[in-house]
């Protein structure tokens, strides 16, 4: 096991890499003077720092993780307060999700997950029947999931909440959840996201768009008309490698949330599809490391890692497609990010770890 999620990890990362490559060409080139910048920058700064963290964390025996749970999430939202601190926290496009702390950037939301995977595993592992019971279970994983998402919900990130949201409640309902308590708690949170879509027209904008993506194509719908546009182009088997026409600048975060039209784009409906099977294969790989794991902690953690990235890819294939609304979150191991990347790498090497002991 431990062998094969090496395999899928490394093809992923490769597969990333490869098209990263070309969606960011000309991007690159216009606003920094390099056509490989994007890729350059994801190899040094998310790619070699990811496989190092991998390796160690691999080595690492995983019960200490369960030990320093608390102390992980705890840094965690240390970080993510730390973006509304001036000089400390980067705003970008009127949200605050960066942090700069001694010359070095990074989103503290993408470490959050790998936290929030951490210390749900750790807390729902040691509670065997009181996983059903509201005070010892229930109420304070609606309290450290609602005080997650007002931190994410004043950057703004709405849709890193959904994941983080969906991560927390893929945990739970392993653990054992009483099915009352698991549709209470997610009635609750489609009425708080609900209530952010409403309260903010550039969010309503993007139902609106999902509803009719005709209206105002040159608006609101300008993004998701340029993706179903490259889907629509690249036919069966694609326009060919380095020969997307939207990339040049027409399709809007074209190496980031928008990465995934340009796969189908230059790879056609037969690149989505092995791009949809790697991570349908990681998925597998990692419900049978699952399965095969006795401790509960450890089982716990492998669900929440395969919720996070299994869930997050289709979450933003399904919004690029028109399948759902735009979220304006990356696809795992392919969208331009490092601390994504570093992120991913390092919960799958606690995993290695996990396989490891079978």
């Amino acid at each position: 096991m431990e062998k094969r999620l090496l395999f899928i990890t490394l093809i992923l990362l490769v597969f990333g890499l490869i098209v990263l490559s070309s969606a960011g060409i000309i991007e690159g080139d216009k606003k920094f003077g390099s056509p490989y910048y994007y890729l350059n920058k994801q190899i040094l700064y998310g790619v070699l720092p990811g496989i190092l963290l991998f390796f160690l964390f691999s080595k690492i025996n995983y019960h200490f993780w369960r030990k320093v749970s608390l102390p992980v999430l705890f840094g965690a939202l240390l970080l993510m307060i730390f973006v509304f601190i001036p000089d400390i926290g980067i705003g970008l496009k009127g949200a605050n999700r960066w942090v700069s702390l001694w010359g070095v950037s990074f989103q503290p939301s993408e470490i959050l997950k790998l936290a929030m995977v951490i210390y749900f595993a750790a807390w729902f592992g040691s509670r065997d029947e009181r996983v059903k019971s509201w005070s010892y279970s229930v109420a304070p994983f609606f309290v450290v999931v609602s005080f997650i998402g007002l931190l994410l919900a004043l950057q703004p990130d709405v849709g890193t909440l959904a994941v983080d949201v969906l991560i927390a409640l893929g945990i739970y309902f392993a653990a054992g959840s009483s099915m009352k308590h698991l549709f209470v708690i997610i009635a609750i949170f489609v009425i708080a996201v609900a209530g952010l879509i409403f309260i903010e027209p550039y969010r309503f904008n993007r139902i609106k768009t999902f509803l009719d993506p005709s209206v105002d194509p040159r608006g609101i719908s300008y993004q998701l008309n340029q993706s179903l546009i490259a889907i629509g182009s690249g036919g069966l088997f694609g326009n060919g490698y380095n020969e997307s026409t939207q990339k040049w600048g027409f399709l809007p975060e074209v190496v980031n949330d928008s990465i995934f039209a340009v796969v189908v784009e230059e790879l056609g409906f037969a690149g989505a599809i092995v791009l949809i099977g790697l991570f349908i294969y990681l998925c597998y790989t990692l419900i049978s490391i699952a399965k095969l794991t006795s401790d509960k902690f450890g089982r716990l953690l492998v669900i929440g890692m395969s919720t996070w990235i299994v869930g997050q890819a289709f979450i933003n294939m399904a919004a690029v497609s028109g399948l759902a609304p735009l979220t304006g979150i990356p696809l795992p191991f392919v969208s331009h990010g490092g601390t994504a990347i570093i992120s991913l790498m390092a919960g799958l090497g606690i995993v290695s770890n996990i396989a490891r002991k079978i």
